[in-house]
This record gives structure tokens, sequence and C-alpha cells, in this order.
């Protein structure tokens, strides 16, 4: 069972998410909050497997929970996904960076609000296509300074540089699979050796290097 906290200054969106994980079989909504401050508390006490985060919250925004569950060593294994009324938002490329699981629409599709708190749950990882390509986009535009490669591209096995570009399309490892005719588990594989020799906290932070080291990140 997948323990789920819900955190969103909106009443009705609650309310939403609530009415969408609880006929789950497999999701259990553990706790609600209203603000960032709450949300802290509440996932403080009750280490869900995942925290389902608005990037703008008061009190505390989603950024600053981020942070402060990535410093907290009891909270390892709670992952986060953010959700956002804004299909590109200032802070998106912070929050991958602070190790956040993913990122998802509030009004995308059921079944992928269903997917994402699964795939992090599992240790996966979802990023809308959309969202991913305008991350892309706006880090180029933005960048003064030209790319800065990781120190440690250099380590990484030519397959490995290949599967870095495609996690950073935001695609799950069984659809990165189809893609380079090999199979999910043997991407997660590639995916572990990455996390290690890159530093990386999960595969948000694979994304965040791929994306400043200047990477040719595949179209999806």
């Amino acid at each position: 069972m997948i323990e789920l906290v819900i955190a969103d200054d909106q009443s009705l969106i609650r309310m939403a998410l609530r009415n969408l994980y609880k006929d789950e079989d497999d999701i259990h909504v553990a706790a609600e909050a209203e603000d960032g401050r709450e949300a802290w508390e509440v996932i403080r006490r009750i280490r869900p497997d995942v925290a389902l985060l608005d990037i703008r919250m008061p009190g505390l925004d989603g950024l600053e929970v981020l942070r402060r569950i990535g410093k907290d060593p009891s909270l390892a294994g709670t992952r986060v996904v953010m959700i956002t009324t804004f299909e590109i938002d200032e802070y998106i490329f912070e929050a991958l960076a602070g190790g956040a699981a993913g990122f998802i629409m509030k009004d995308a599709p059921p079944e992928d609000l269903l997917r994402a708190v699964r795939l992090a749950a599992a240790g996966d990882s979802l990023l809308s296509p959309d969202v991913t390509r305008k991350v892309i986009d706006a880090y180029a535009e933005r960048g003064t300074g030209g790319a800065r490669p990781h120190p440690n591209l250099g380590d990484l096995t030519e397959r490995e540089q290949e599967i870095l570009r495609w996690v950073a399309t935001g695609l799950p490892n069984d659809e990165i699979g189809e893609r380079l005719f090999i199979s999910p588990a043997t991407v997660r594989t590639h995916v572990g050796k990455l996390l290690a020799k890159l530093g990386a906290r999960d595969r948000a932070g694979l994304v965040a290097i791929a994306y400043r080291s200047g990477l040719d990140i595949p179209e999806t």
C-alpha cells in the first residue's frame, strides 16, 4: 500500500485529488495539508511513501518543503511529486535539482496523476513531455555562461550517456527500454550506475545534471 500525503492550498483541488486516489486499492491517502507548514509537519510525522506537493503554497512553498525532506535522513524513503497549474514555472528546474521525483499538471488526465504516484513510489519518475521540453528550452534561453558539464561525465560509458539523455526526457524505464530495444530491468541497472557515478539522489537529479551539462536531449 502506497502511503500518500496531499498538500495544496486550494480545498477543491485537495478534494478532487483525494477522490481520485481514495478508490485505488494500492494507494492510501494518509493525510492532507492546506499549506506548506502543515505539509512539513504531517510529512515528518507520517513519513509517507509519496508526498504530492503544490509548488506554490502559503507559509512554506512546495520547494522549501522539498528541501527540508531532502535534508532529513528519516525521510529518505519519501518521494516528492510536484503539482502545478503552470506548464512552465520558474521554479521547475530548482525543484528537479532539489530531488523532486517529477512534475504533473493539476489538469492532467486522471491516469497520469495515478501513474505519477505509482512511479514515484517505485523509485521511478514522471515528467510530462511537454513540461520537460519547456524546461529544456527555458534553461537554454536563460543559461548565461553556457553549459556546465558534470565533472564525472567522462566516467560514463557510451551506453550510460545514452541512457542519461533519455532519462532527461522524463520517460519512465519501460518507455526508454522500448525506444532502445532493451528491457526495463536493463534500463534500471544503468540508471543505478548513473546515480552512483554522478552522485545524484534520484532520477530527477539526473535530469538536472543532463540539463546543466548541455547534453543533447532526444525528442519524444
